[in-house]
């Protein structure tokens, strides 16, 4: 009975957040059931159309296969709709309830040379949405370490050699396609010789409205020989004691524990924010496709994707993550990591799932 009478209730709420789409001559429209009318507040920044409203909806999040758009996500009062390369602008508008129907939420999102033909749609609040041209697509690659942190040492490899070299490739691939890149360093150097606030600038770095992802990228360790695998993180809740790779990666020692401790308040902080936990989903999207490009690149051990409280990404306001592309520390993947080639390779299976995640061929 309480299960029945939760169901009626979100019913009533207009719970059923998931968009219709159609193709128009010079538009796309994207609506939204909305349980009451409302007043919205359209941002329109990036990549991105985003959409406060006065009412919740359901959470919920998918891909969206039609001109100019390529993925929503609902969570509470807040719609974001993600735009093509080449789209930076929308309409939207909320249609009052009448003749049987809700309230709706539309976003038109101009296509083609006919982008001027969308029509007005009978509204009772309107704001027009940024009408800008289109802006590149931005990607910070963050190369761990440098500078007074070398990172992991083996006698096969220094990380912070590793990961700047494995990030310039990264770099030089993702411009050839059109993106915008910012590196956070470029050469064996550091933000800052204080850990807490080198990690604070690189992090700041993707804190802007055009940066569609962050990529920090570090190489792994382990006591063991027998340690060996790619992973990827998305931030979140530490794993338990020693097994937490963020641990190092915030500086180690008793640094690493306070940076990790910071970090991991950040996260629990994080549960009952709606707008990160959206930015959470899309981080997901993001490290699975790294996760999965690197597997089928290298065959390497698949460590699979996972959540850590990392310092470097705990704050960024668009999908970040952390890869660890292999253990240096391994009589196997050292030497691997110690070869140019092998670098390409992992340069490439990174970049060409960036491009995947921006919908980019």
């Amino acid at each position: 009975m309480k299960r029945l009478l939760l169901l009626l209730l979100l019913a009533a709420s207009g719970a059923m957040a998931a968009p219709r789409v159609g193709t128009h001559d010079g538009y796309t429209r994207v609506v939204f059931d909305l349980p009451r009318q409302t007043t919205p507040s359209t941002k329109v920044s990036g990549q991105g159309v985003t959409v406060k409203l006065g009412v919740t909806l359901r959470a919920e999040q998918g891909r969206l296969n039609a001109p100019g758009v390529t993925a929503y996500a609902v969570v509470g009062g807040t719609v974001t709709v993600t735009l093509a390369l080449g789209h930076a602008s929308a309409k939207v508008n909320v249609i009052p309830p009448r003749d049987g129907q809700p309230a709706r939420l539309v976003i038109d999102v101009p296509t083609g040379t006919a982008a001027a033909r969308v029509p007005a749609t009978p509204t009772a609040v309107s704001r027009p949405a940024s009408t800008a041209g289109p802006v590149r697509p931005r990607v910070v690659l963050d190369p761990g370490h440098g500078g007074v942190d070398p990172g992991m040492q083996s006698r096969w490899v220094q990380e912070h050699a590793v990961t700047l070299d494995v990030a310039l490739r990264v770099r030089d691939v993702l411009r050839q396609h059109g993106v915008d890149v910012v590196m956070t360093r470029e050469s064996n150097t550091d933000l800052s010789a204080d850990k807490a606030t080198d990690l604070d600038l690189r992090s700041k770095m993707a804190n802007n409205r055009n940066t569609s992802a962050y990529v920090s990228i570090h190489v792994n360790a382990s006591t063991s020989p027998a340690g060996q695998g790619i992973e990827t993180y998305y931030f979140g809740r530490p794993l338990a004691g020693a097994n937490s790779v963020a641990l190092r990666e915030n500086g180690g020692g008793s640094v690493g524990q306070e940076l990790t401790r910071r970090a991991a308040n950040s996260a629990q902080n994080l549960l009952g924010d709606l707008l990160a936990q959206a930015k959470l989903a899309f981080s997901r999207q993001l490290a699975q496709k790294v996760q999965a490009h690197l597997i089928g690149a290298t065959g390497a051990v698949n460590r699979g994707v996972q959540t850590d409280a990392f310092y470097v990404i705990r704050s960024p306001t668009t999908a970040a993550i952390l890869i660890e592309i292999g253990f240096g520390s391994s009589p196997v993947e050292g030497p691997r990591l110690a070869q140019p080639a092998y670098r390409d390779r992992l340069a490439q299976a990174i970049a060409r799932a960036i491009l995947d995640f921006l919908n980019m061929k």
